[in-house]
């Protein structure tokens, strides 16, 4: 049977956004593996079907030897399941598991950069040299001649030197959302405006712009209430501290709740989204999940954020770090629940239209055919002559 291995930093990171990608795998018949870093969810990964190989390496960690040492152990499980395509899953996963793809000798391997992080949103002299070695060694010595680029956006291909265009770079719409679990949620009616910004706490994410910009309207004398869910990164350097975050809970019309597995519970009770995002977002699965629940996404110029929120039809669309702006936007939400409705309406028609899972496995099931054609070919061969 042909075997596709999945490389991920994370366990929760796969389980919480790629699991459309297992099932298309094994809706396919291929042998699933998913080689991640174990902590609390391979049972989850386990329920497609999919087998988890645990390898341990530290997301945050960029020492040359712990990443050696990351390749080395990928490399060997590599080498010992034979898998006939790899199919690594954002950047360090890029570097490390095409790294490894590259010494076993697998030749088909799939690239989904889902965002350029850090090296995609800065705009100083390392954020060019980062960005200038990522671009070097993703048309170098990790790309084969059988190496397709997924990306969720169209924006990233252009930072990394590659043509949109060209045949082997492909498109998803981020990680799917599924209709089912994210039914549209009946609209609100009269009080406060209120919004929610659902994601992990860090300064990437504009988080203190949005308390900024509700803090702004609110002295303005817009009724206007913000509510936080998420919870700090530690592996993250761009986290925000747990201290920060209390603080500003603690301000008139901000409140900040942790992290929250019922986001369905969150958009029932909220009038939009909000995500100042400061870049190097692929697609943010929270305004797909937001406009899954017919609520409209505030959100910023960004590669990503951009390509899915259309300014002033399911949406507003303001320049990084626009405190004013974003505020402004605020009230005019606030004056009008008839445009609140209205554009969460467009935003739940929006979503489901090429944004569902159903929709990314669909696309992901043509890829691996086409990129394991032969082997595909071969299996039925051999299945059709032990039939015989």
């Amino acid at each position: 049977m042909p075997k596709i291995a999945f490389v991920v930093t994370e366990d929760w990171f796969f389980a919480s956004h790629f699991l459309p990608m297992a099932r298309a795998a094994r809706e396919m018949g291929l042998d699933v593996m998913v080689v991640t870093r174990v902590r609390d969810h391979a049972a989850i990964i386990e329920a497609t079907g999919a087998r988890v190989r645990a390898v341990e390496a530290e997301r945050r960690s960029l020492n040359p030897h712990a990443l050696l040492r990351t390749v080395r152990t990928m490399r060997n499980v590599l080498v010992t399941e034979k898998p006939d395509l790899v199919h690594c899953i954002a950047l360090k996963s890029i570097l490390t598991g095409g790294a490894a793809a590259r010494a076993a000798g697998i030749e088909r391997r799939v690239f989904a950069p889902t965002g350029l992080g850090l090296i995609g949103a800065r705009r100083d002299a390392k954020g060019r040299l980062g960005r200038l070695i990522l671009r070097t060694l993703l048309r170098g010595p990790l790309r084969s001649s059988r190496t397709v680029f997924l990306f969720e956006n169209r924006d990233d291909p252009l930072v990394l030197g590659f043509d949109p265009a060209d045949k082997n770079c492909r498109f998803v719409g981020g990680a799917g959302i599924d209709p089912d679990a994210l039914p549209v949620q009946s609209p609100l009616g009269d009080g406060p405006l209120r919004l929610a910004l659902v994601s992990r706490m860090l300064w990437s994410k504009g988080v203190d712009t949005a308390v900024e910009a509700v803090s702004l309207a609110r002295r303005k004398g817009v009724d206007v209430e913000l509510d936080l869910y998420g919870a700090p990164d530690p592996s993250n350097p761009r986290s925000i501290a747990q201290t920060t975050l209390e603080e500003w809970g603690r301000r008139p019309g901000v409140r900040f709740h942790g992290a929250t597995r019922d986001v369905v519970s969150v958009w029932a009770t909220h009038d939009a989204a909000i995500l100042p995002s400061r870049g190097g977002e692929g697609l943010p699965r929270t305004l797909l999940e937001s406009a899954a629940c017919g609520r409209l996404n505030l959100t910023t110029d960004v590669p990503g954020c951009r390509s899915f929120v259309r300014d002033g039809l399911d949406g507003f669309v303001r320049p990084v770090d626009d405190i004013e702006g974003l505020a402004a936007a605020i009230e005019r939400l606030a004056a009008s629940r008839e445009l609140v409705h209205r554009m969460g309406a467009a935003a739940a028609e929006r979503v489901r239209d090429g944004y569902t899972e159903r929709d990314v496995m669909a696309a992901l099931s043509v890829l691996y055919k086409e990129l394991l054609e032969d082997r595909l070919d071969a299996h039925e061969d051999w299945r059709t002559t032990r039939q015989s």
